[in-house]
């Protein structure tokens, strides 16, 4: 006599009978561009809509408005909220973005063509993080289907502004109060369970000048110059940031980069205007404020060396660290045994470098993780370079993971 299924072998064996249609929904998400800039996005809201529609989702459209989305940088964008109610119980909510950034050069196939070879999808988007639609819807799939006694609700939001900050998406959610949940999962990889991260400080720096004819640069004020002064300042700062290295694992030293200048008018004129962007990433240990007085003061010295030039200084962006909380590490190891079961091997709570929109969930008061489909890291998916690409077993393994927790919280 066969023995009875225990509730995890069930959602497993639930979820692998649709894993055809899994990968179909996923392709048709790679399929539609979502590229952020120019952050034209709406298309691809309602593209997802549809396939959620077609799964027996009822699905909320929150539309951004047209000013809104520009003021943030972007075209169009639409917040695709889920909501499953199995009883009285926690409120669980899934969040994965749709927007990537543009494909770029070295491509070996088509970036939205999601071409499955060996076993492996290909395209824009499909591991970072189009495929945690697929792993969370096809998750709440299963414990529809399941008939397990569970008690809460569980809730997908979908958004579409994750690669510039997260804050007309899960930010919007949170401010207007579609969504209070008690836990929240945000889009992640398959061997670990992210419980922190860095935040980012973006400021743009504009030094100002005075034009003048190249032949008698004295007349003028070399904006260029007295940036080139500011930058060296800059470089020399980073120098001192290797000795700051987080005590959480994965995270490493805070990191400083230069990566945008523009700025001069002809070969033949002194520059009277140069604008460059800094980004700054924050360890979970520093205060974000404090970082920015910091790095504004080594402006501000080295700018003194110029005092003919204007310097202004400009906040894009703070983007807080992702600081592990009590609330949030108990649930992250619930969702580390139920992982570490479904892929075969430990998976263990992370920091890592980077920073994303799961922050503003853990703004607001939710304990939040990071968990989803993918490789060990962002390198092996490709994620944000060439021939980005998604293992179909680890979308399974992912998918049975989230599942399992899902039914432990809400039982």
């Amino acid at each position: 006599m066969t023995s009875p299924q225990t509730p995890v072998e069930r959602l497993a064996g639930l979820i692998a009978a649709r894993a055809a249609d899994q990968q179909r929904f996923l392709a048709e998400l790679v399929k539609v561009p979502s590229d952020n800039p120019p952050g034209d996005c709406a298309p691809h809201g309602a593209r997802a809509a549809e396939l959620l529609e077609g799964l027996g989702f009822t699905v909320e459209r929150h539309p951004v408005p047209p000013e809104v989305a520009e003021a943030a940088g972007m075209i169009s964008a639409t917040n695709l909220i889920v909501r499953h109610r199995f009883g009285d119980g926690p409120v669980v909510a899934l969040n994965a973005h749709g927007d990537v950034v543009a494909p770029g050069a070295g491509w070996t196939r088509d970036p939205y063509a999601a071409q499955v070879v060996d076993g492996v999808m290909y395209g824009r988007g499909v591991a970072v993080s189009k495929s945690d639609f697929a792993t969370y819807a096809f998750a709440l799939d299963a414990l529809k289907r399941s008939g397990l006694p569970l008690k809460g609700t569980v809730e997908l939001h979908l958004t579409y502004d994750e690669e510039i900050g997260g804050e007309i998406g899960p930010g919007r959610i949170l401010a207007e109060g579609l969504s209070t949940p008690d836990f929240v999962v945000s889009a992640g990889f398959s061997y670990a369970v992210v419980v922190a991260h860095n935040g980012c400080l973006h400021l743009e720096v504009e030094v100002i000048g005075k034009s003048a004819h190249a032949a008698i640069p004295s007349t003028g004020i070399d904006a260029l110059e007295a940036a080139t002064h500011i930058l060296s300042a800059l470089y020399a700062y980073r120098r001192t940031l290797s000795g700051k290295v987080s005590a959480i694992a994965g995270i490493g030293a805070p990191q400083l980069n230069v990566g945008l200048i523009v700025g001069g008018i002809n070969t033949n004129v002194v520059p009277d205007r140069i604008t460059f962007r800094l980004d700054r990433r924050i360890v979970p240990e520093e205060m974000p404020e404090a970082v920015e007085a910091e790095v504004r003061g080594v402006i501000a010295e080295a700018a003194g060396a110029f005092p003919a030039a204007k310097v202004e200084v400009r906040r894009v962006l703070l983007a807080r660290p992702l600081v592990p909380t009590e609330a949030a590490s108990r649930f992250a190891d619930i969702l580390c045994r139920n992982a570490s079961a479904a892929v075969g091997s430990e998976v263990k709570p992370t920091g890592v470098p980077l920073y994303t929109d799961a922050r503003l969930y853990a703004e607001a008061g939710c304990p939040v993780v990071l968990y989803g489909a993918g490789p060990r890291t962002i390198e092996e998916a490709n994620g944000h370079r060439a021939d980005e690409n998604l293992k179909l077993s680890d979308l399974h393994k992912a998918t049975c993971a989230i599942a399992a927790t899902l039914a432990e919280v809400l039982s």
